[in-house]
């Protein structure tokens, strides 16, 4: 299992010579005051309004996320700013619409950073600053990263309302006051916290990790549980922050900003090359190893293409010169990151892991707090041990109540997303309660995952029998850290309670996994697809593939023997693959492989192409899919296509059916014996 550990340094390498690199510190940010004009992003359905909910696929369509060395990481970037949503978009930016307008919720969804990235080097190509302004609720990814970068940003829901086309802005980067020059009016944003606000003026992360690089190489990782009085006041994610603080005397409260030690900090080979890049330009590249590192290929690494060969290849001479190997380094078809580290260990109840794609939330389902972060903030905790946190308010939901027949994880998040609405968590920090212990982990994985399209800053069942006895099977017996629970007097900004015996088999048609309907209703429109795709980080383990199987099984008796549309499977890792493969007593002595197949499914390797739509599996213009991915936003299995979300029983009905339906809809009877995971 792995451990948390100190800084390790290269051969040959001395403390004092590390603390030579806060020499190279970069300069802060200039106070200069910046004009320009607006650039509003209108709603095209709703004359007059900004467009809400922007999530960065529109802004950096997945196409354009790659880099083919790191002396040109952000060509792409540049060029695919806003590809489809605003195709002139750099045009316009070169011509002076420097403030970027949008509406509520703006760059939620995937850490890619990329897209604060390329918008920033949008203007600076010509020696222009760009400032983004949005009403509330931005993506906290997006802002952690904007701050990293030196991109400004400003949350103001009045300059949002009041702004059109052509006005004049001015910004001062020193007091944060937006002005619309035009109509004569002042704004003051948002406010940020003591250290982002640091972090910006001082010039971005790779000048605070130089500064504060030489000291974190000399202090020794500490993790330092609350006593009994403390844990009663705290919730969950409060005590495992609160135990890996850096600073022993920062208070854990909402709001505030800590150093926060990091047990592992994964990447893919999507994320790795900026947080590679970030790591040479604090660190030198060759004075320490990366700590609590960890790489997976599991984006671009079966397309084909000589651009995405490219970039795997800067992670895969990373892991090398720094000396990689598995499980921290895993090659292609290993599997999805987010099933692969906790199968080897890595992921462990009681960690802080920070990990740079958005569905690290996935980790809550372990105990530990899994939060999205971006590429620069994962390179800075590489050199340092520990990353910046902006603690979010808690926010508490209560699972009680039977499940029902055919409901699993899946419906379940789908039907907690259609709940919360348009706000979605306010980014708040979610704590699961399972209160009649019947969820396992699997279904735990689909919910804590799926706080990334919840807008959640993460998502966490306590540690419990139910873990414990997951990690058990896996032959770790012995846990590094105690187990943690909710304290009795832990504070929640919001408490509600969900009944699990009023859930259904659900179904949730584009744009958006909120926009989700019961499989019932949805099965009464007889809706056609094309495909019909189970897998991914979301619903990718052993279980979820069991689930469909049982389902296929059982429908040969009702004269359901072959798919009716195309058929693929996506395993959640290479041990889920080979796992499948194995003969299993619920399917008659056959195999979940046996099955999928003698169905007509077809089985790949374990990657994450086809949920973003690369590779060959990717939705073509016109396509329909059902799958079991955790986004269906526009374009975002592909340039055109049309997703719908839902469980592994109901895709794989679906799939039998020739359209979209729960597996009731085969003439199949639950039985909790017989279908039950």
């Amino acid at each position: 299992m792995h451990r948390i550990q100190p800084a390790k340094l290269w051969p040959g390498n001395a403390t004092n010579n590390v603390s030579e690199r806060a020499d190279a510190a970069m300069p802060a940010q200039g106070n200069d005051r910046i004009s320009g004009r607006a650039l509003i992003l209108w709603d095209p359905k709703r004359p007059g309004e900004k467009l809400d909910a922007i999530d960065t696929d529109q802004i950096t369509p997945a196409k354009d996320c790659v880099s083919e060395s790191l002396d040109a990481l952000d060509e792409k970037w540049k060029v695919g700013a806003f590809r489809y949503l605003m195709p002139d978009f750099r045009k316009r930016v070169h011509a002076g619409e420097t403030f970027v307008i949008a509406g509520k919720r703006f760059a939620i969804g995937s850490s890619r950073e990329m897209s604060p990235a390329g918008l920033k080097a949008v203007a600076d190509e010509v020696g222009l600053v760009m400032v983004i302004v949005c009403a509330e609720n931005m993506g906290d990814i997006f802002r952690r990263n904007a701050f990293n970068l030196g991109l400004e940003v400003v949350q103001s829901p009045e300059a949002v309302r009041d702004a059109t086309d052509g006005d004049e802005f001015a910004y001062d980067p020193d007091t944060r006051q937006l002005e619309n020059v035009t109509q004569a009016k002042t704004y003051a944003p948002s406010p940020l916290t003591a250290k982002e606000d640091e972090i910006r003026r001082s010039g971005g992360i790779f000048a605070v990790g130089r500064r504060e690089f030489a000291g974190s190489v000399e202090r020794e990782p500490a993790i330092e549980w609350p006593d009994a009085a403390m844990a009663r006041t705290l919730t969950t994610t409060e005590q495992i922050v609160w135990a890996h603080r850096v600073d022993k005397d920062a208070e854990v409260k909402p709001g505030a900003t800590l150093r926060v030690y990091a047990d592992l900090l994964p990447a893919s080979d999507g994320t790795a090359p900026f947080a590679i890049h970030t790591f040479n330009q604090i660190t030198g590249g060759k004075a320490i190893y990366p700590r609590q590192a960890a790489v997976a290929n599991d984006h671009f690494v079966f397309t084909g293409v000589d651009a995405d060969d490219k970039q795997t290849s800067i992670g895969r001479e990373f892991a090398q010169l720094q000396q990689m190997d598995k499980p921290y380094y895993a090659t292609p078809g290993d599997g999805i990151f987010h099933f692969y580290f906790p199968e080897q260990g890595l992921i462990l109840p009681g960690q802080f892991v920070p990990g740079a794609d958005s569905h690290s939330r996935a980790y809550g389902a372990y105990g530990a707090i899994g939060i999205g972060v971006g590429s620069t903030t994962l390179g800075f905790g590489w050199s340092t041990g520990y990353i910046y946190f902006t603690l979010a308010r808690a926010r508490r939901v209560v699972f009680e109540g039977s499940l029902q027949p055919w409901v699993s994880g899946k419906d379940i998040v789908l039907a907690l997303l259609e709940r919360w609405g348009t706000n979605q968590s306010q980014g708040m920090s979610v704590e699961f309660v399972d209160a009649t212990h019947q969820l396992p982990i699997a279904y735990r994985n689909t919910i804590c995952n799926m706080m990334a399209e919840g807008e959640a800053q993460n998502g966490i069942f306590a540690a419990d029998d139910i873990t414990d006895t997951w990690y058990r099977d896996k032959g770790m017996n012995q846990l590094p850290y105690p187990r943690v629970r909710p304290g009795d007097e832990a504070h929640y900004e919001i408490d509600e309670r969900f009944d699990l015996s009023e859930v259904v088999p659900m179904i949730a048609k584009p744009y958006s996994p909120g926009n989700a309907f019961s499989a019932n209703d949805v099965a009464s429109e007889r809706l056609a697809f094309d495909k019909a795709y189970i897998g991914s980080c979301t619903n990718g383990s052993y279980q979820d593939l069991l689930q469909a199987a049982l389902v296929l099984k059982a429908a040969r008796s009702k004269g359901f023997a072959k798919a009716a549309r195309d058929f693929v499977i996506f395993p959640g890792s290479g041990g889920v693959k080979a796992q499948i493969e194995q003969p299993e007593p619920r399917l008659g002595g056959a195999s979940i492989a046996d099955v999928l197949q003698a169905s007509g499914g077809q089985i790949r390797d374990s990657w994450c192409g086809p949920c973003f739509g690369q590779g060959a599996d990717a939705l073509k213009e016109g396509e329909k899919a059902i799958t079991t991915f955790n986004r269906n936003w526009q374009n975002r299995m592909g340039l055109g296509g049309l997703g719908y979300l839902a469980s592994p029983a109901v895709v794989a009905a679906s799939a039998l059916l020739g359209y979209m339906a729960p597996p009731s809809a085969l003439g199949l009877s639950w039985s909790a014996k017989e279908f039950g995971v």
